[in-house]
């Protein structure tokens, strides 16, 4: 049986369970079968679940591991601060791209909503969520909770002290290698059950929602799906093309088990053991990739954090007859590149778009009328998120010479399962693999 699953690709796999959960999400909606909605929403909720226990070791140990591995590597700091860069500069692209075609396609224009009866969501984003939200109360919390966000920070802290006490700290960073090793094992066997989590999911979002509901809101739906397309499959290639000189076909081989998971899991930190895979088999180092894979996954959101937002300040900007001025775009262009950080230990869309609509002085109302179908708009964002988090690191690794060609050029030739898994139980690899090649 299991050779029988190794001989059938990984993505085939989750397209089977894409089909097969949205023949059964149908087949409960149109028969009213509770039974069977509930069952789906179990597994694909059991699925997620699973995804996300591994998130907060597995980000910590592997961020402890990186900073002290970055001993005596004097390009580190350079690494960082173009990561950053890039991960702005892309959102930006994004959050004009969303402008751009809120304009064009007036998505708030003729829609018929009942204004009165929406409400505020209950979870909302400000200004402050940044300064309170990534320092914890004590440690503990930070992981009980699951805020990535605070376990980065967390890490980056303890990662610092354990590189300048040396080798007094040399049996805690050892710790931390075994832990990451097992941790990394137990999602190869979670992230197998992937086509069985996709039929839960989506299946569950088609019984539940159905597309019945999309019908009031289509040109909004529409638009946001054609600016996360235009992002995901005419900026980036342009981008891996112009800046790194790279075959943007190769990048979407290699990073499209990611994309894939992302797009029905709709979790980018579910999705990030993937990514990071992903990403190395991409070429990307394992070190740079440890570092800058969760560090997108709570902060590069160019699908959530930029388009989305900039098309629903504009759809509820219009609903309520508001009309926006330069001025108010600029600031939708400046919430989407800084104000991801702000709401990356929140949860969801949702809280970014609440961040806008305040920002603009936009009734925090108009949020609650996307929210019925926001399970299907969150599917198109989180695989934008995740392509631009796995697009990134690849980008500054060629540019700074520390790419695998031969690796990317070899990238999606095989299927990801077919990798021997104790590769992934494999360290960090070691800062050379951060220094340039000779030219």
């Amino acid at each position: 049986m299991s050779s029988t699953l190794r001989k059938f690709p990984f993505s085939a796999q989750i397209l089977l369970g894409l089909v097969l959960g949205v023949a059964l999400g149908f087949l409960a909606r149109a028969n009213d079968l509770s039974w069977l909605a509930s069952t789906l929403d179990t597994v694909g909720g059991l699925f997620v679940q699973l995804l996300k226990l591994a998130v907060p070791p597995l980000v910590f140990t592997a961020i402890v591991i990186s900073v002290v591995s970055l001993r005596g590597v004097a390009n580190a700091a350079r690494l960082a601060l173009k990561t950053l860069l890039w991960f702005g500069a892309t959102a930006l692209i994004a959050v004009s791209i969303g402008i751009g075609l809120g304009l064009v396609t007036n998505p708030g224009r003729g829609v018929s909503l009942d204004v009165g009866g929406a409400t505020a969501p209950k979870t909302t984003g400000s200004w402050t969520d940044f300064l309170t939200g990534i320092v914890p109360t004590n440690p503990v919390g930070a992981f009980v909770e699951g805020n990535v966000l605070q376990i980065v920070f967390l890490a980056l802290v303890v990662g610092a002290a354990a590189l300048l006490v040396g080798a007094a700290a040399e049996p805690f960073v050892e710790v931390n290698r075994a832990v990451l090793a097992i941790v990394q094992k137990a999602l190869w066997w979670v992230i197998r059950l992937a086509p069985i989590g996709t039929l839960g999911l989506i299946g569950h979002a088609v019984a539940a929602y159905g597309w019945d509901l999309l019908a009031p809101l289509a040109k909004f739906t529409t638009a946001v799906y054609v600016g996360c397309a235009v992002v995901l499959f005419v900026v980036y290639p342009l981008l891996l093309v112009t800046a790194a000189r790279l075959n943007p076909l190769r990048f979407f081989a290699g990073a499209w088990p990611a994309i894939e998971l992302a797009f029905v899991s709709r979790s980018s930190v579910g999705t990030m053991p993937v990514t990071q895979r992903s990403v190395e088999r991409l070429g990307v180092p394992r070190e740079y990739a440890s570092f800058a894979v969760p560090f997108g996954a709570t902060t590069k959101m160019d699908g959530c954090a930029a388009i989305y937002p900039a098309l629903a300040a504009i759809f509820v900007a219009q609903v309520f007859g508001v009309d926006l001025g330069v001025g108010d775009y600029l600031l939708i262009a400046f919430v989407s590149v800084v104000g991801s950080a702000a709401t990356a230990g929140l949860t969801g869309a949702i809280v970014m778009l609440t961040l806008t609509l305040s920002t603009l002085g936009l009734p925090l109302a108009g949020a609650g009328l996307l929210l019925a179908i926001d399970p299907i708009l969150d599917m198109i964002r989180t695989a934008t998120n995740v392509a631009g988090q796995a697009v990134v690191p690849t980008i500054v690794a060629a540019r700074e010479g520390t790419l695998d060609r031969d690796a990317y050029a070899a990238a999606g030739r095989r299927d990801l399962t077919d990798a021997d898994e104790t590769a992934d139980a494999e360290p960090p690899a070691r800062r050379d693999e951060l220094t340039p090649a000779p030219a």
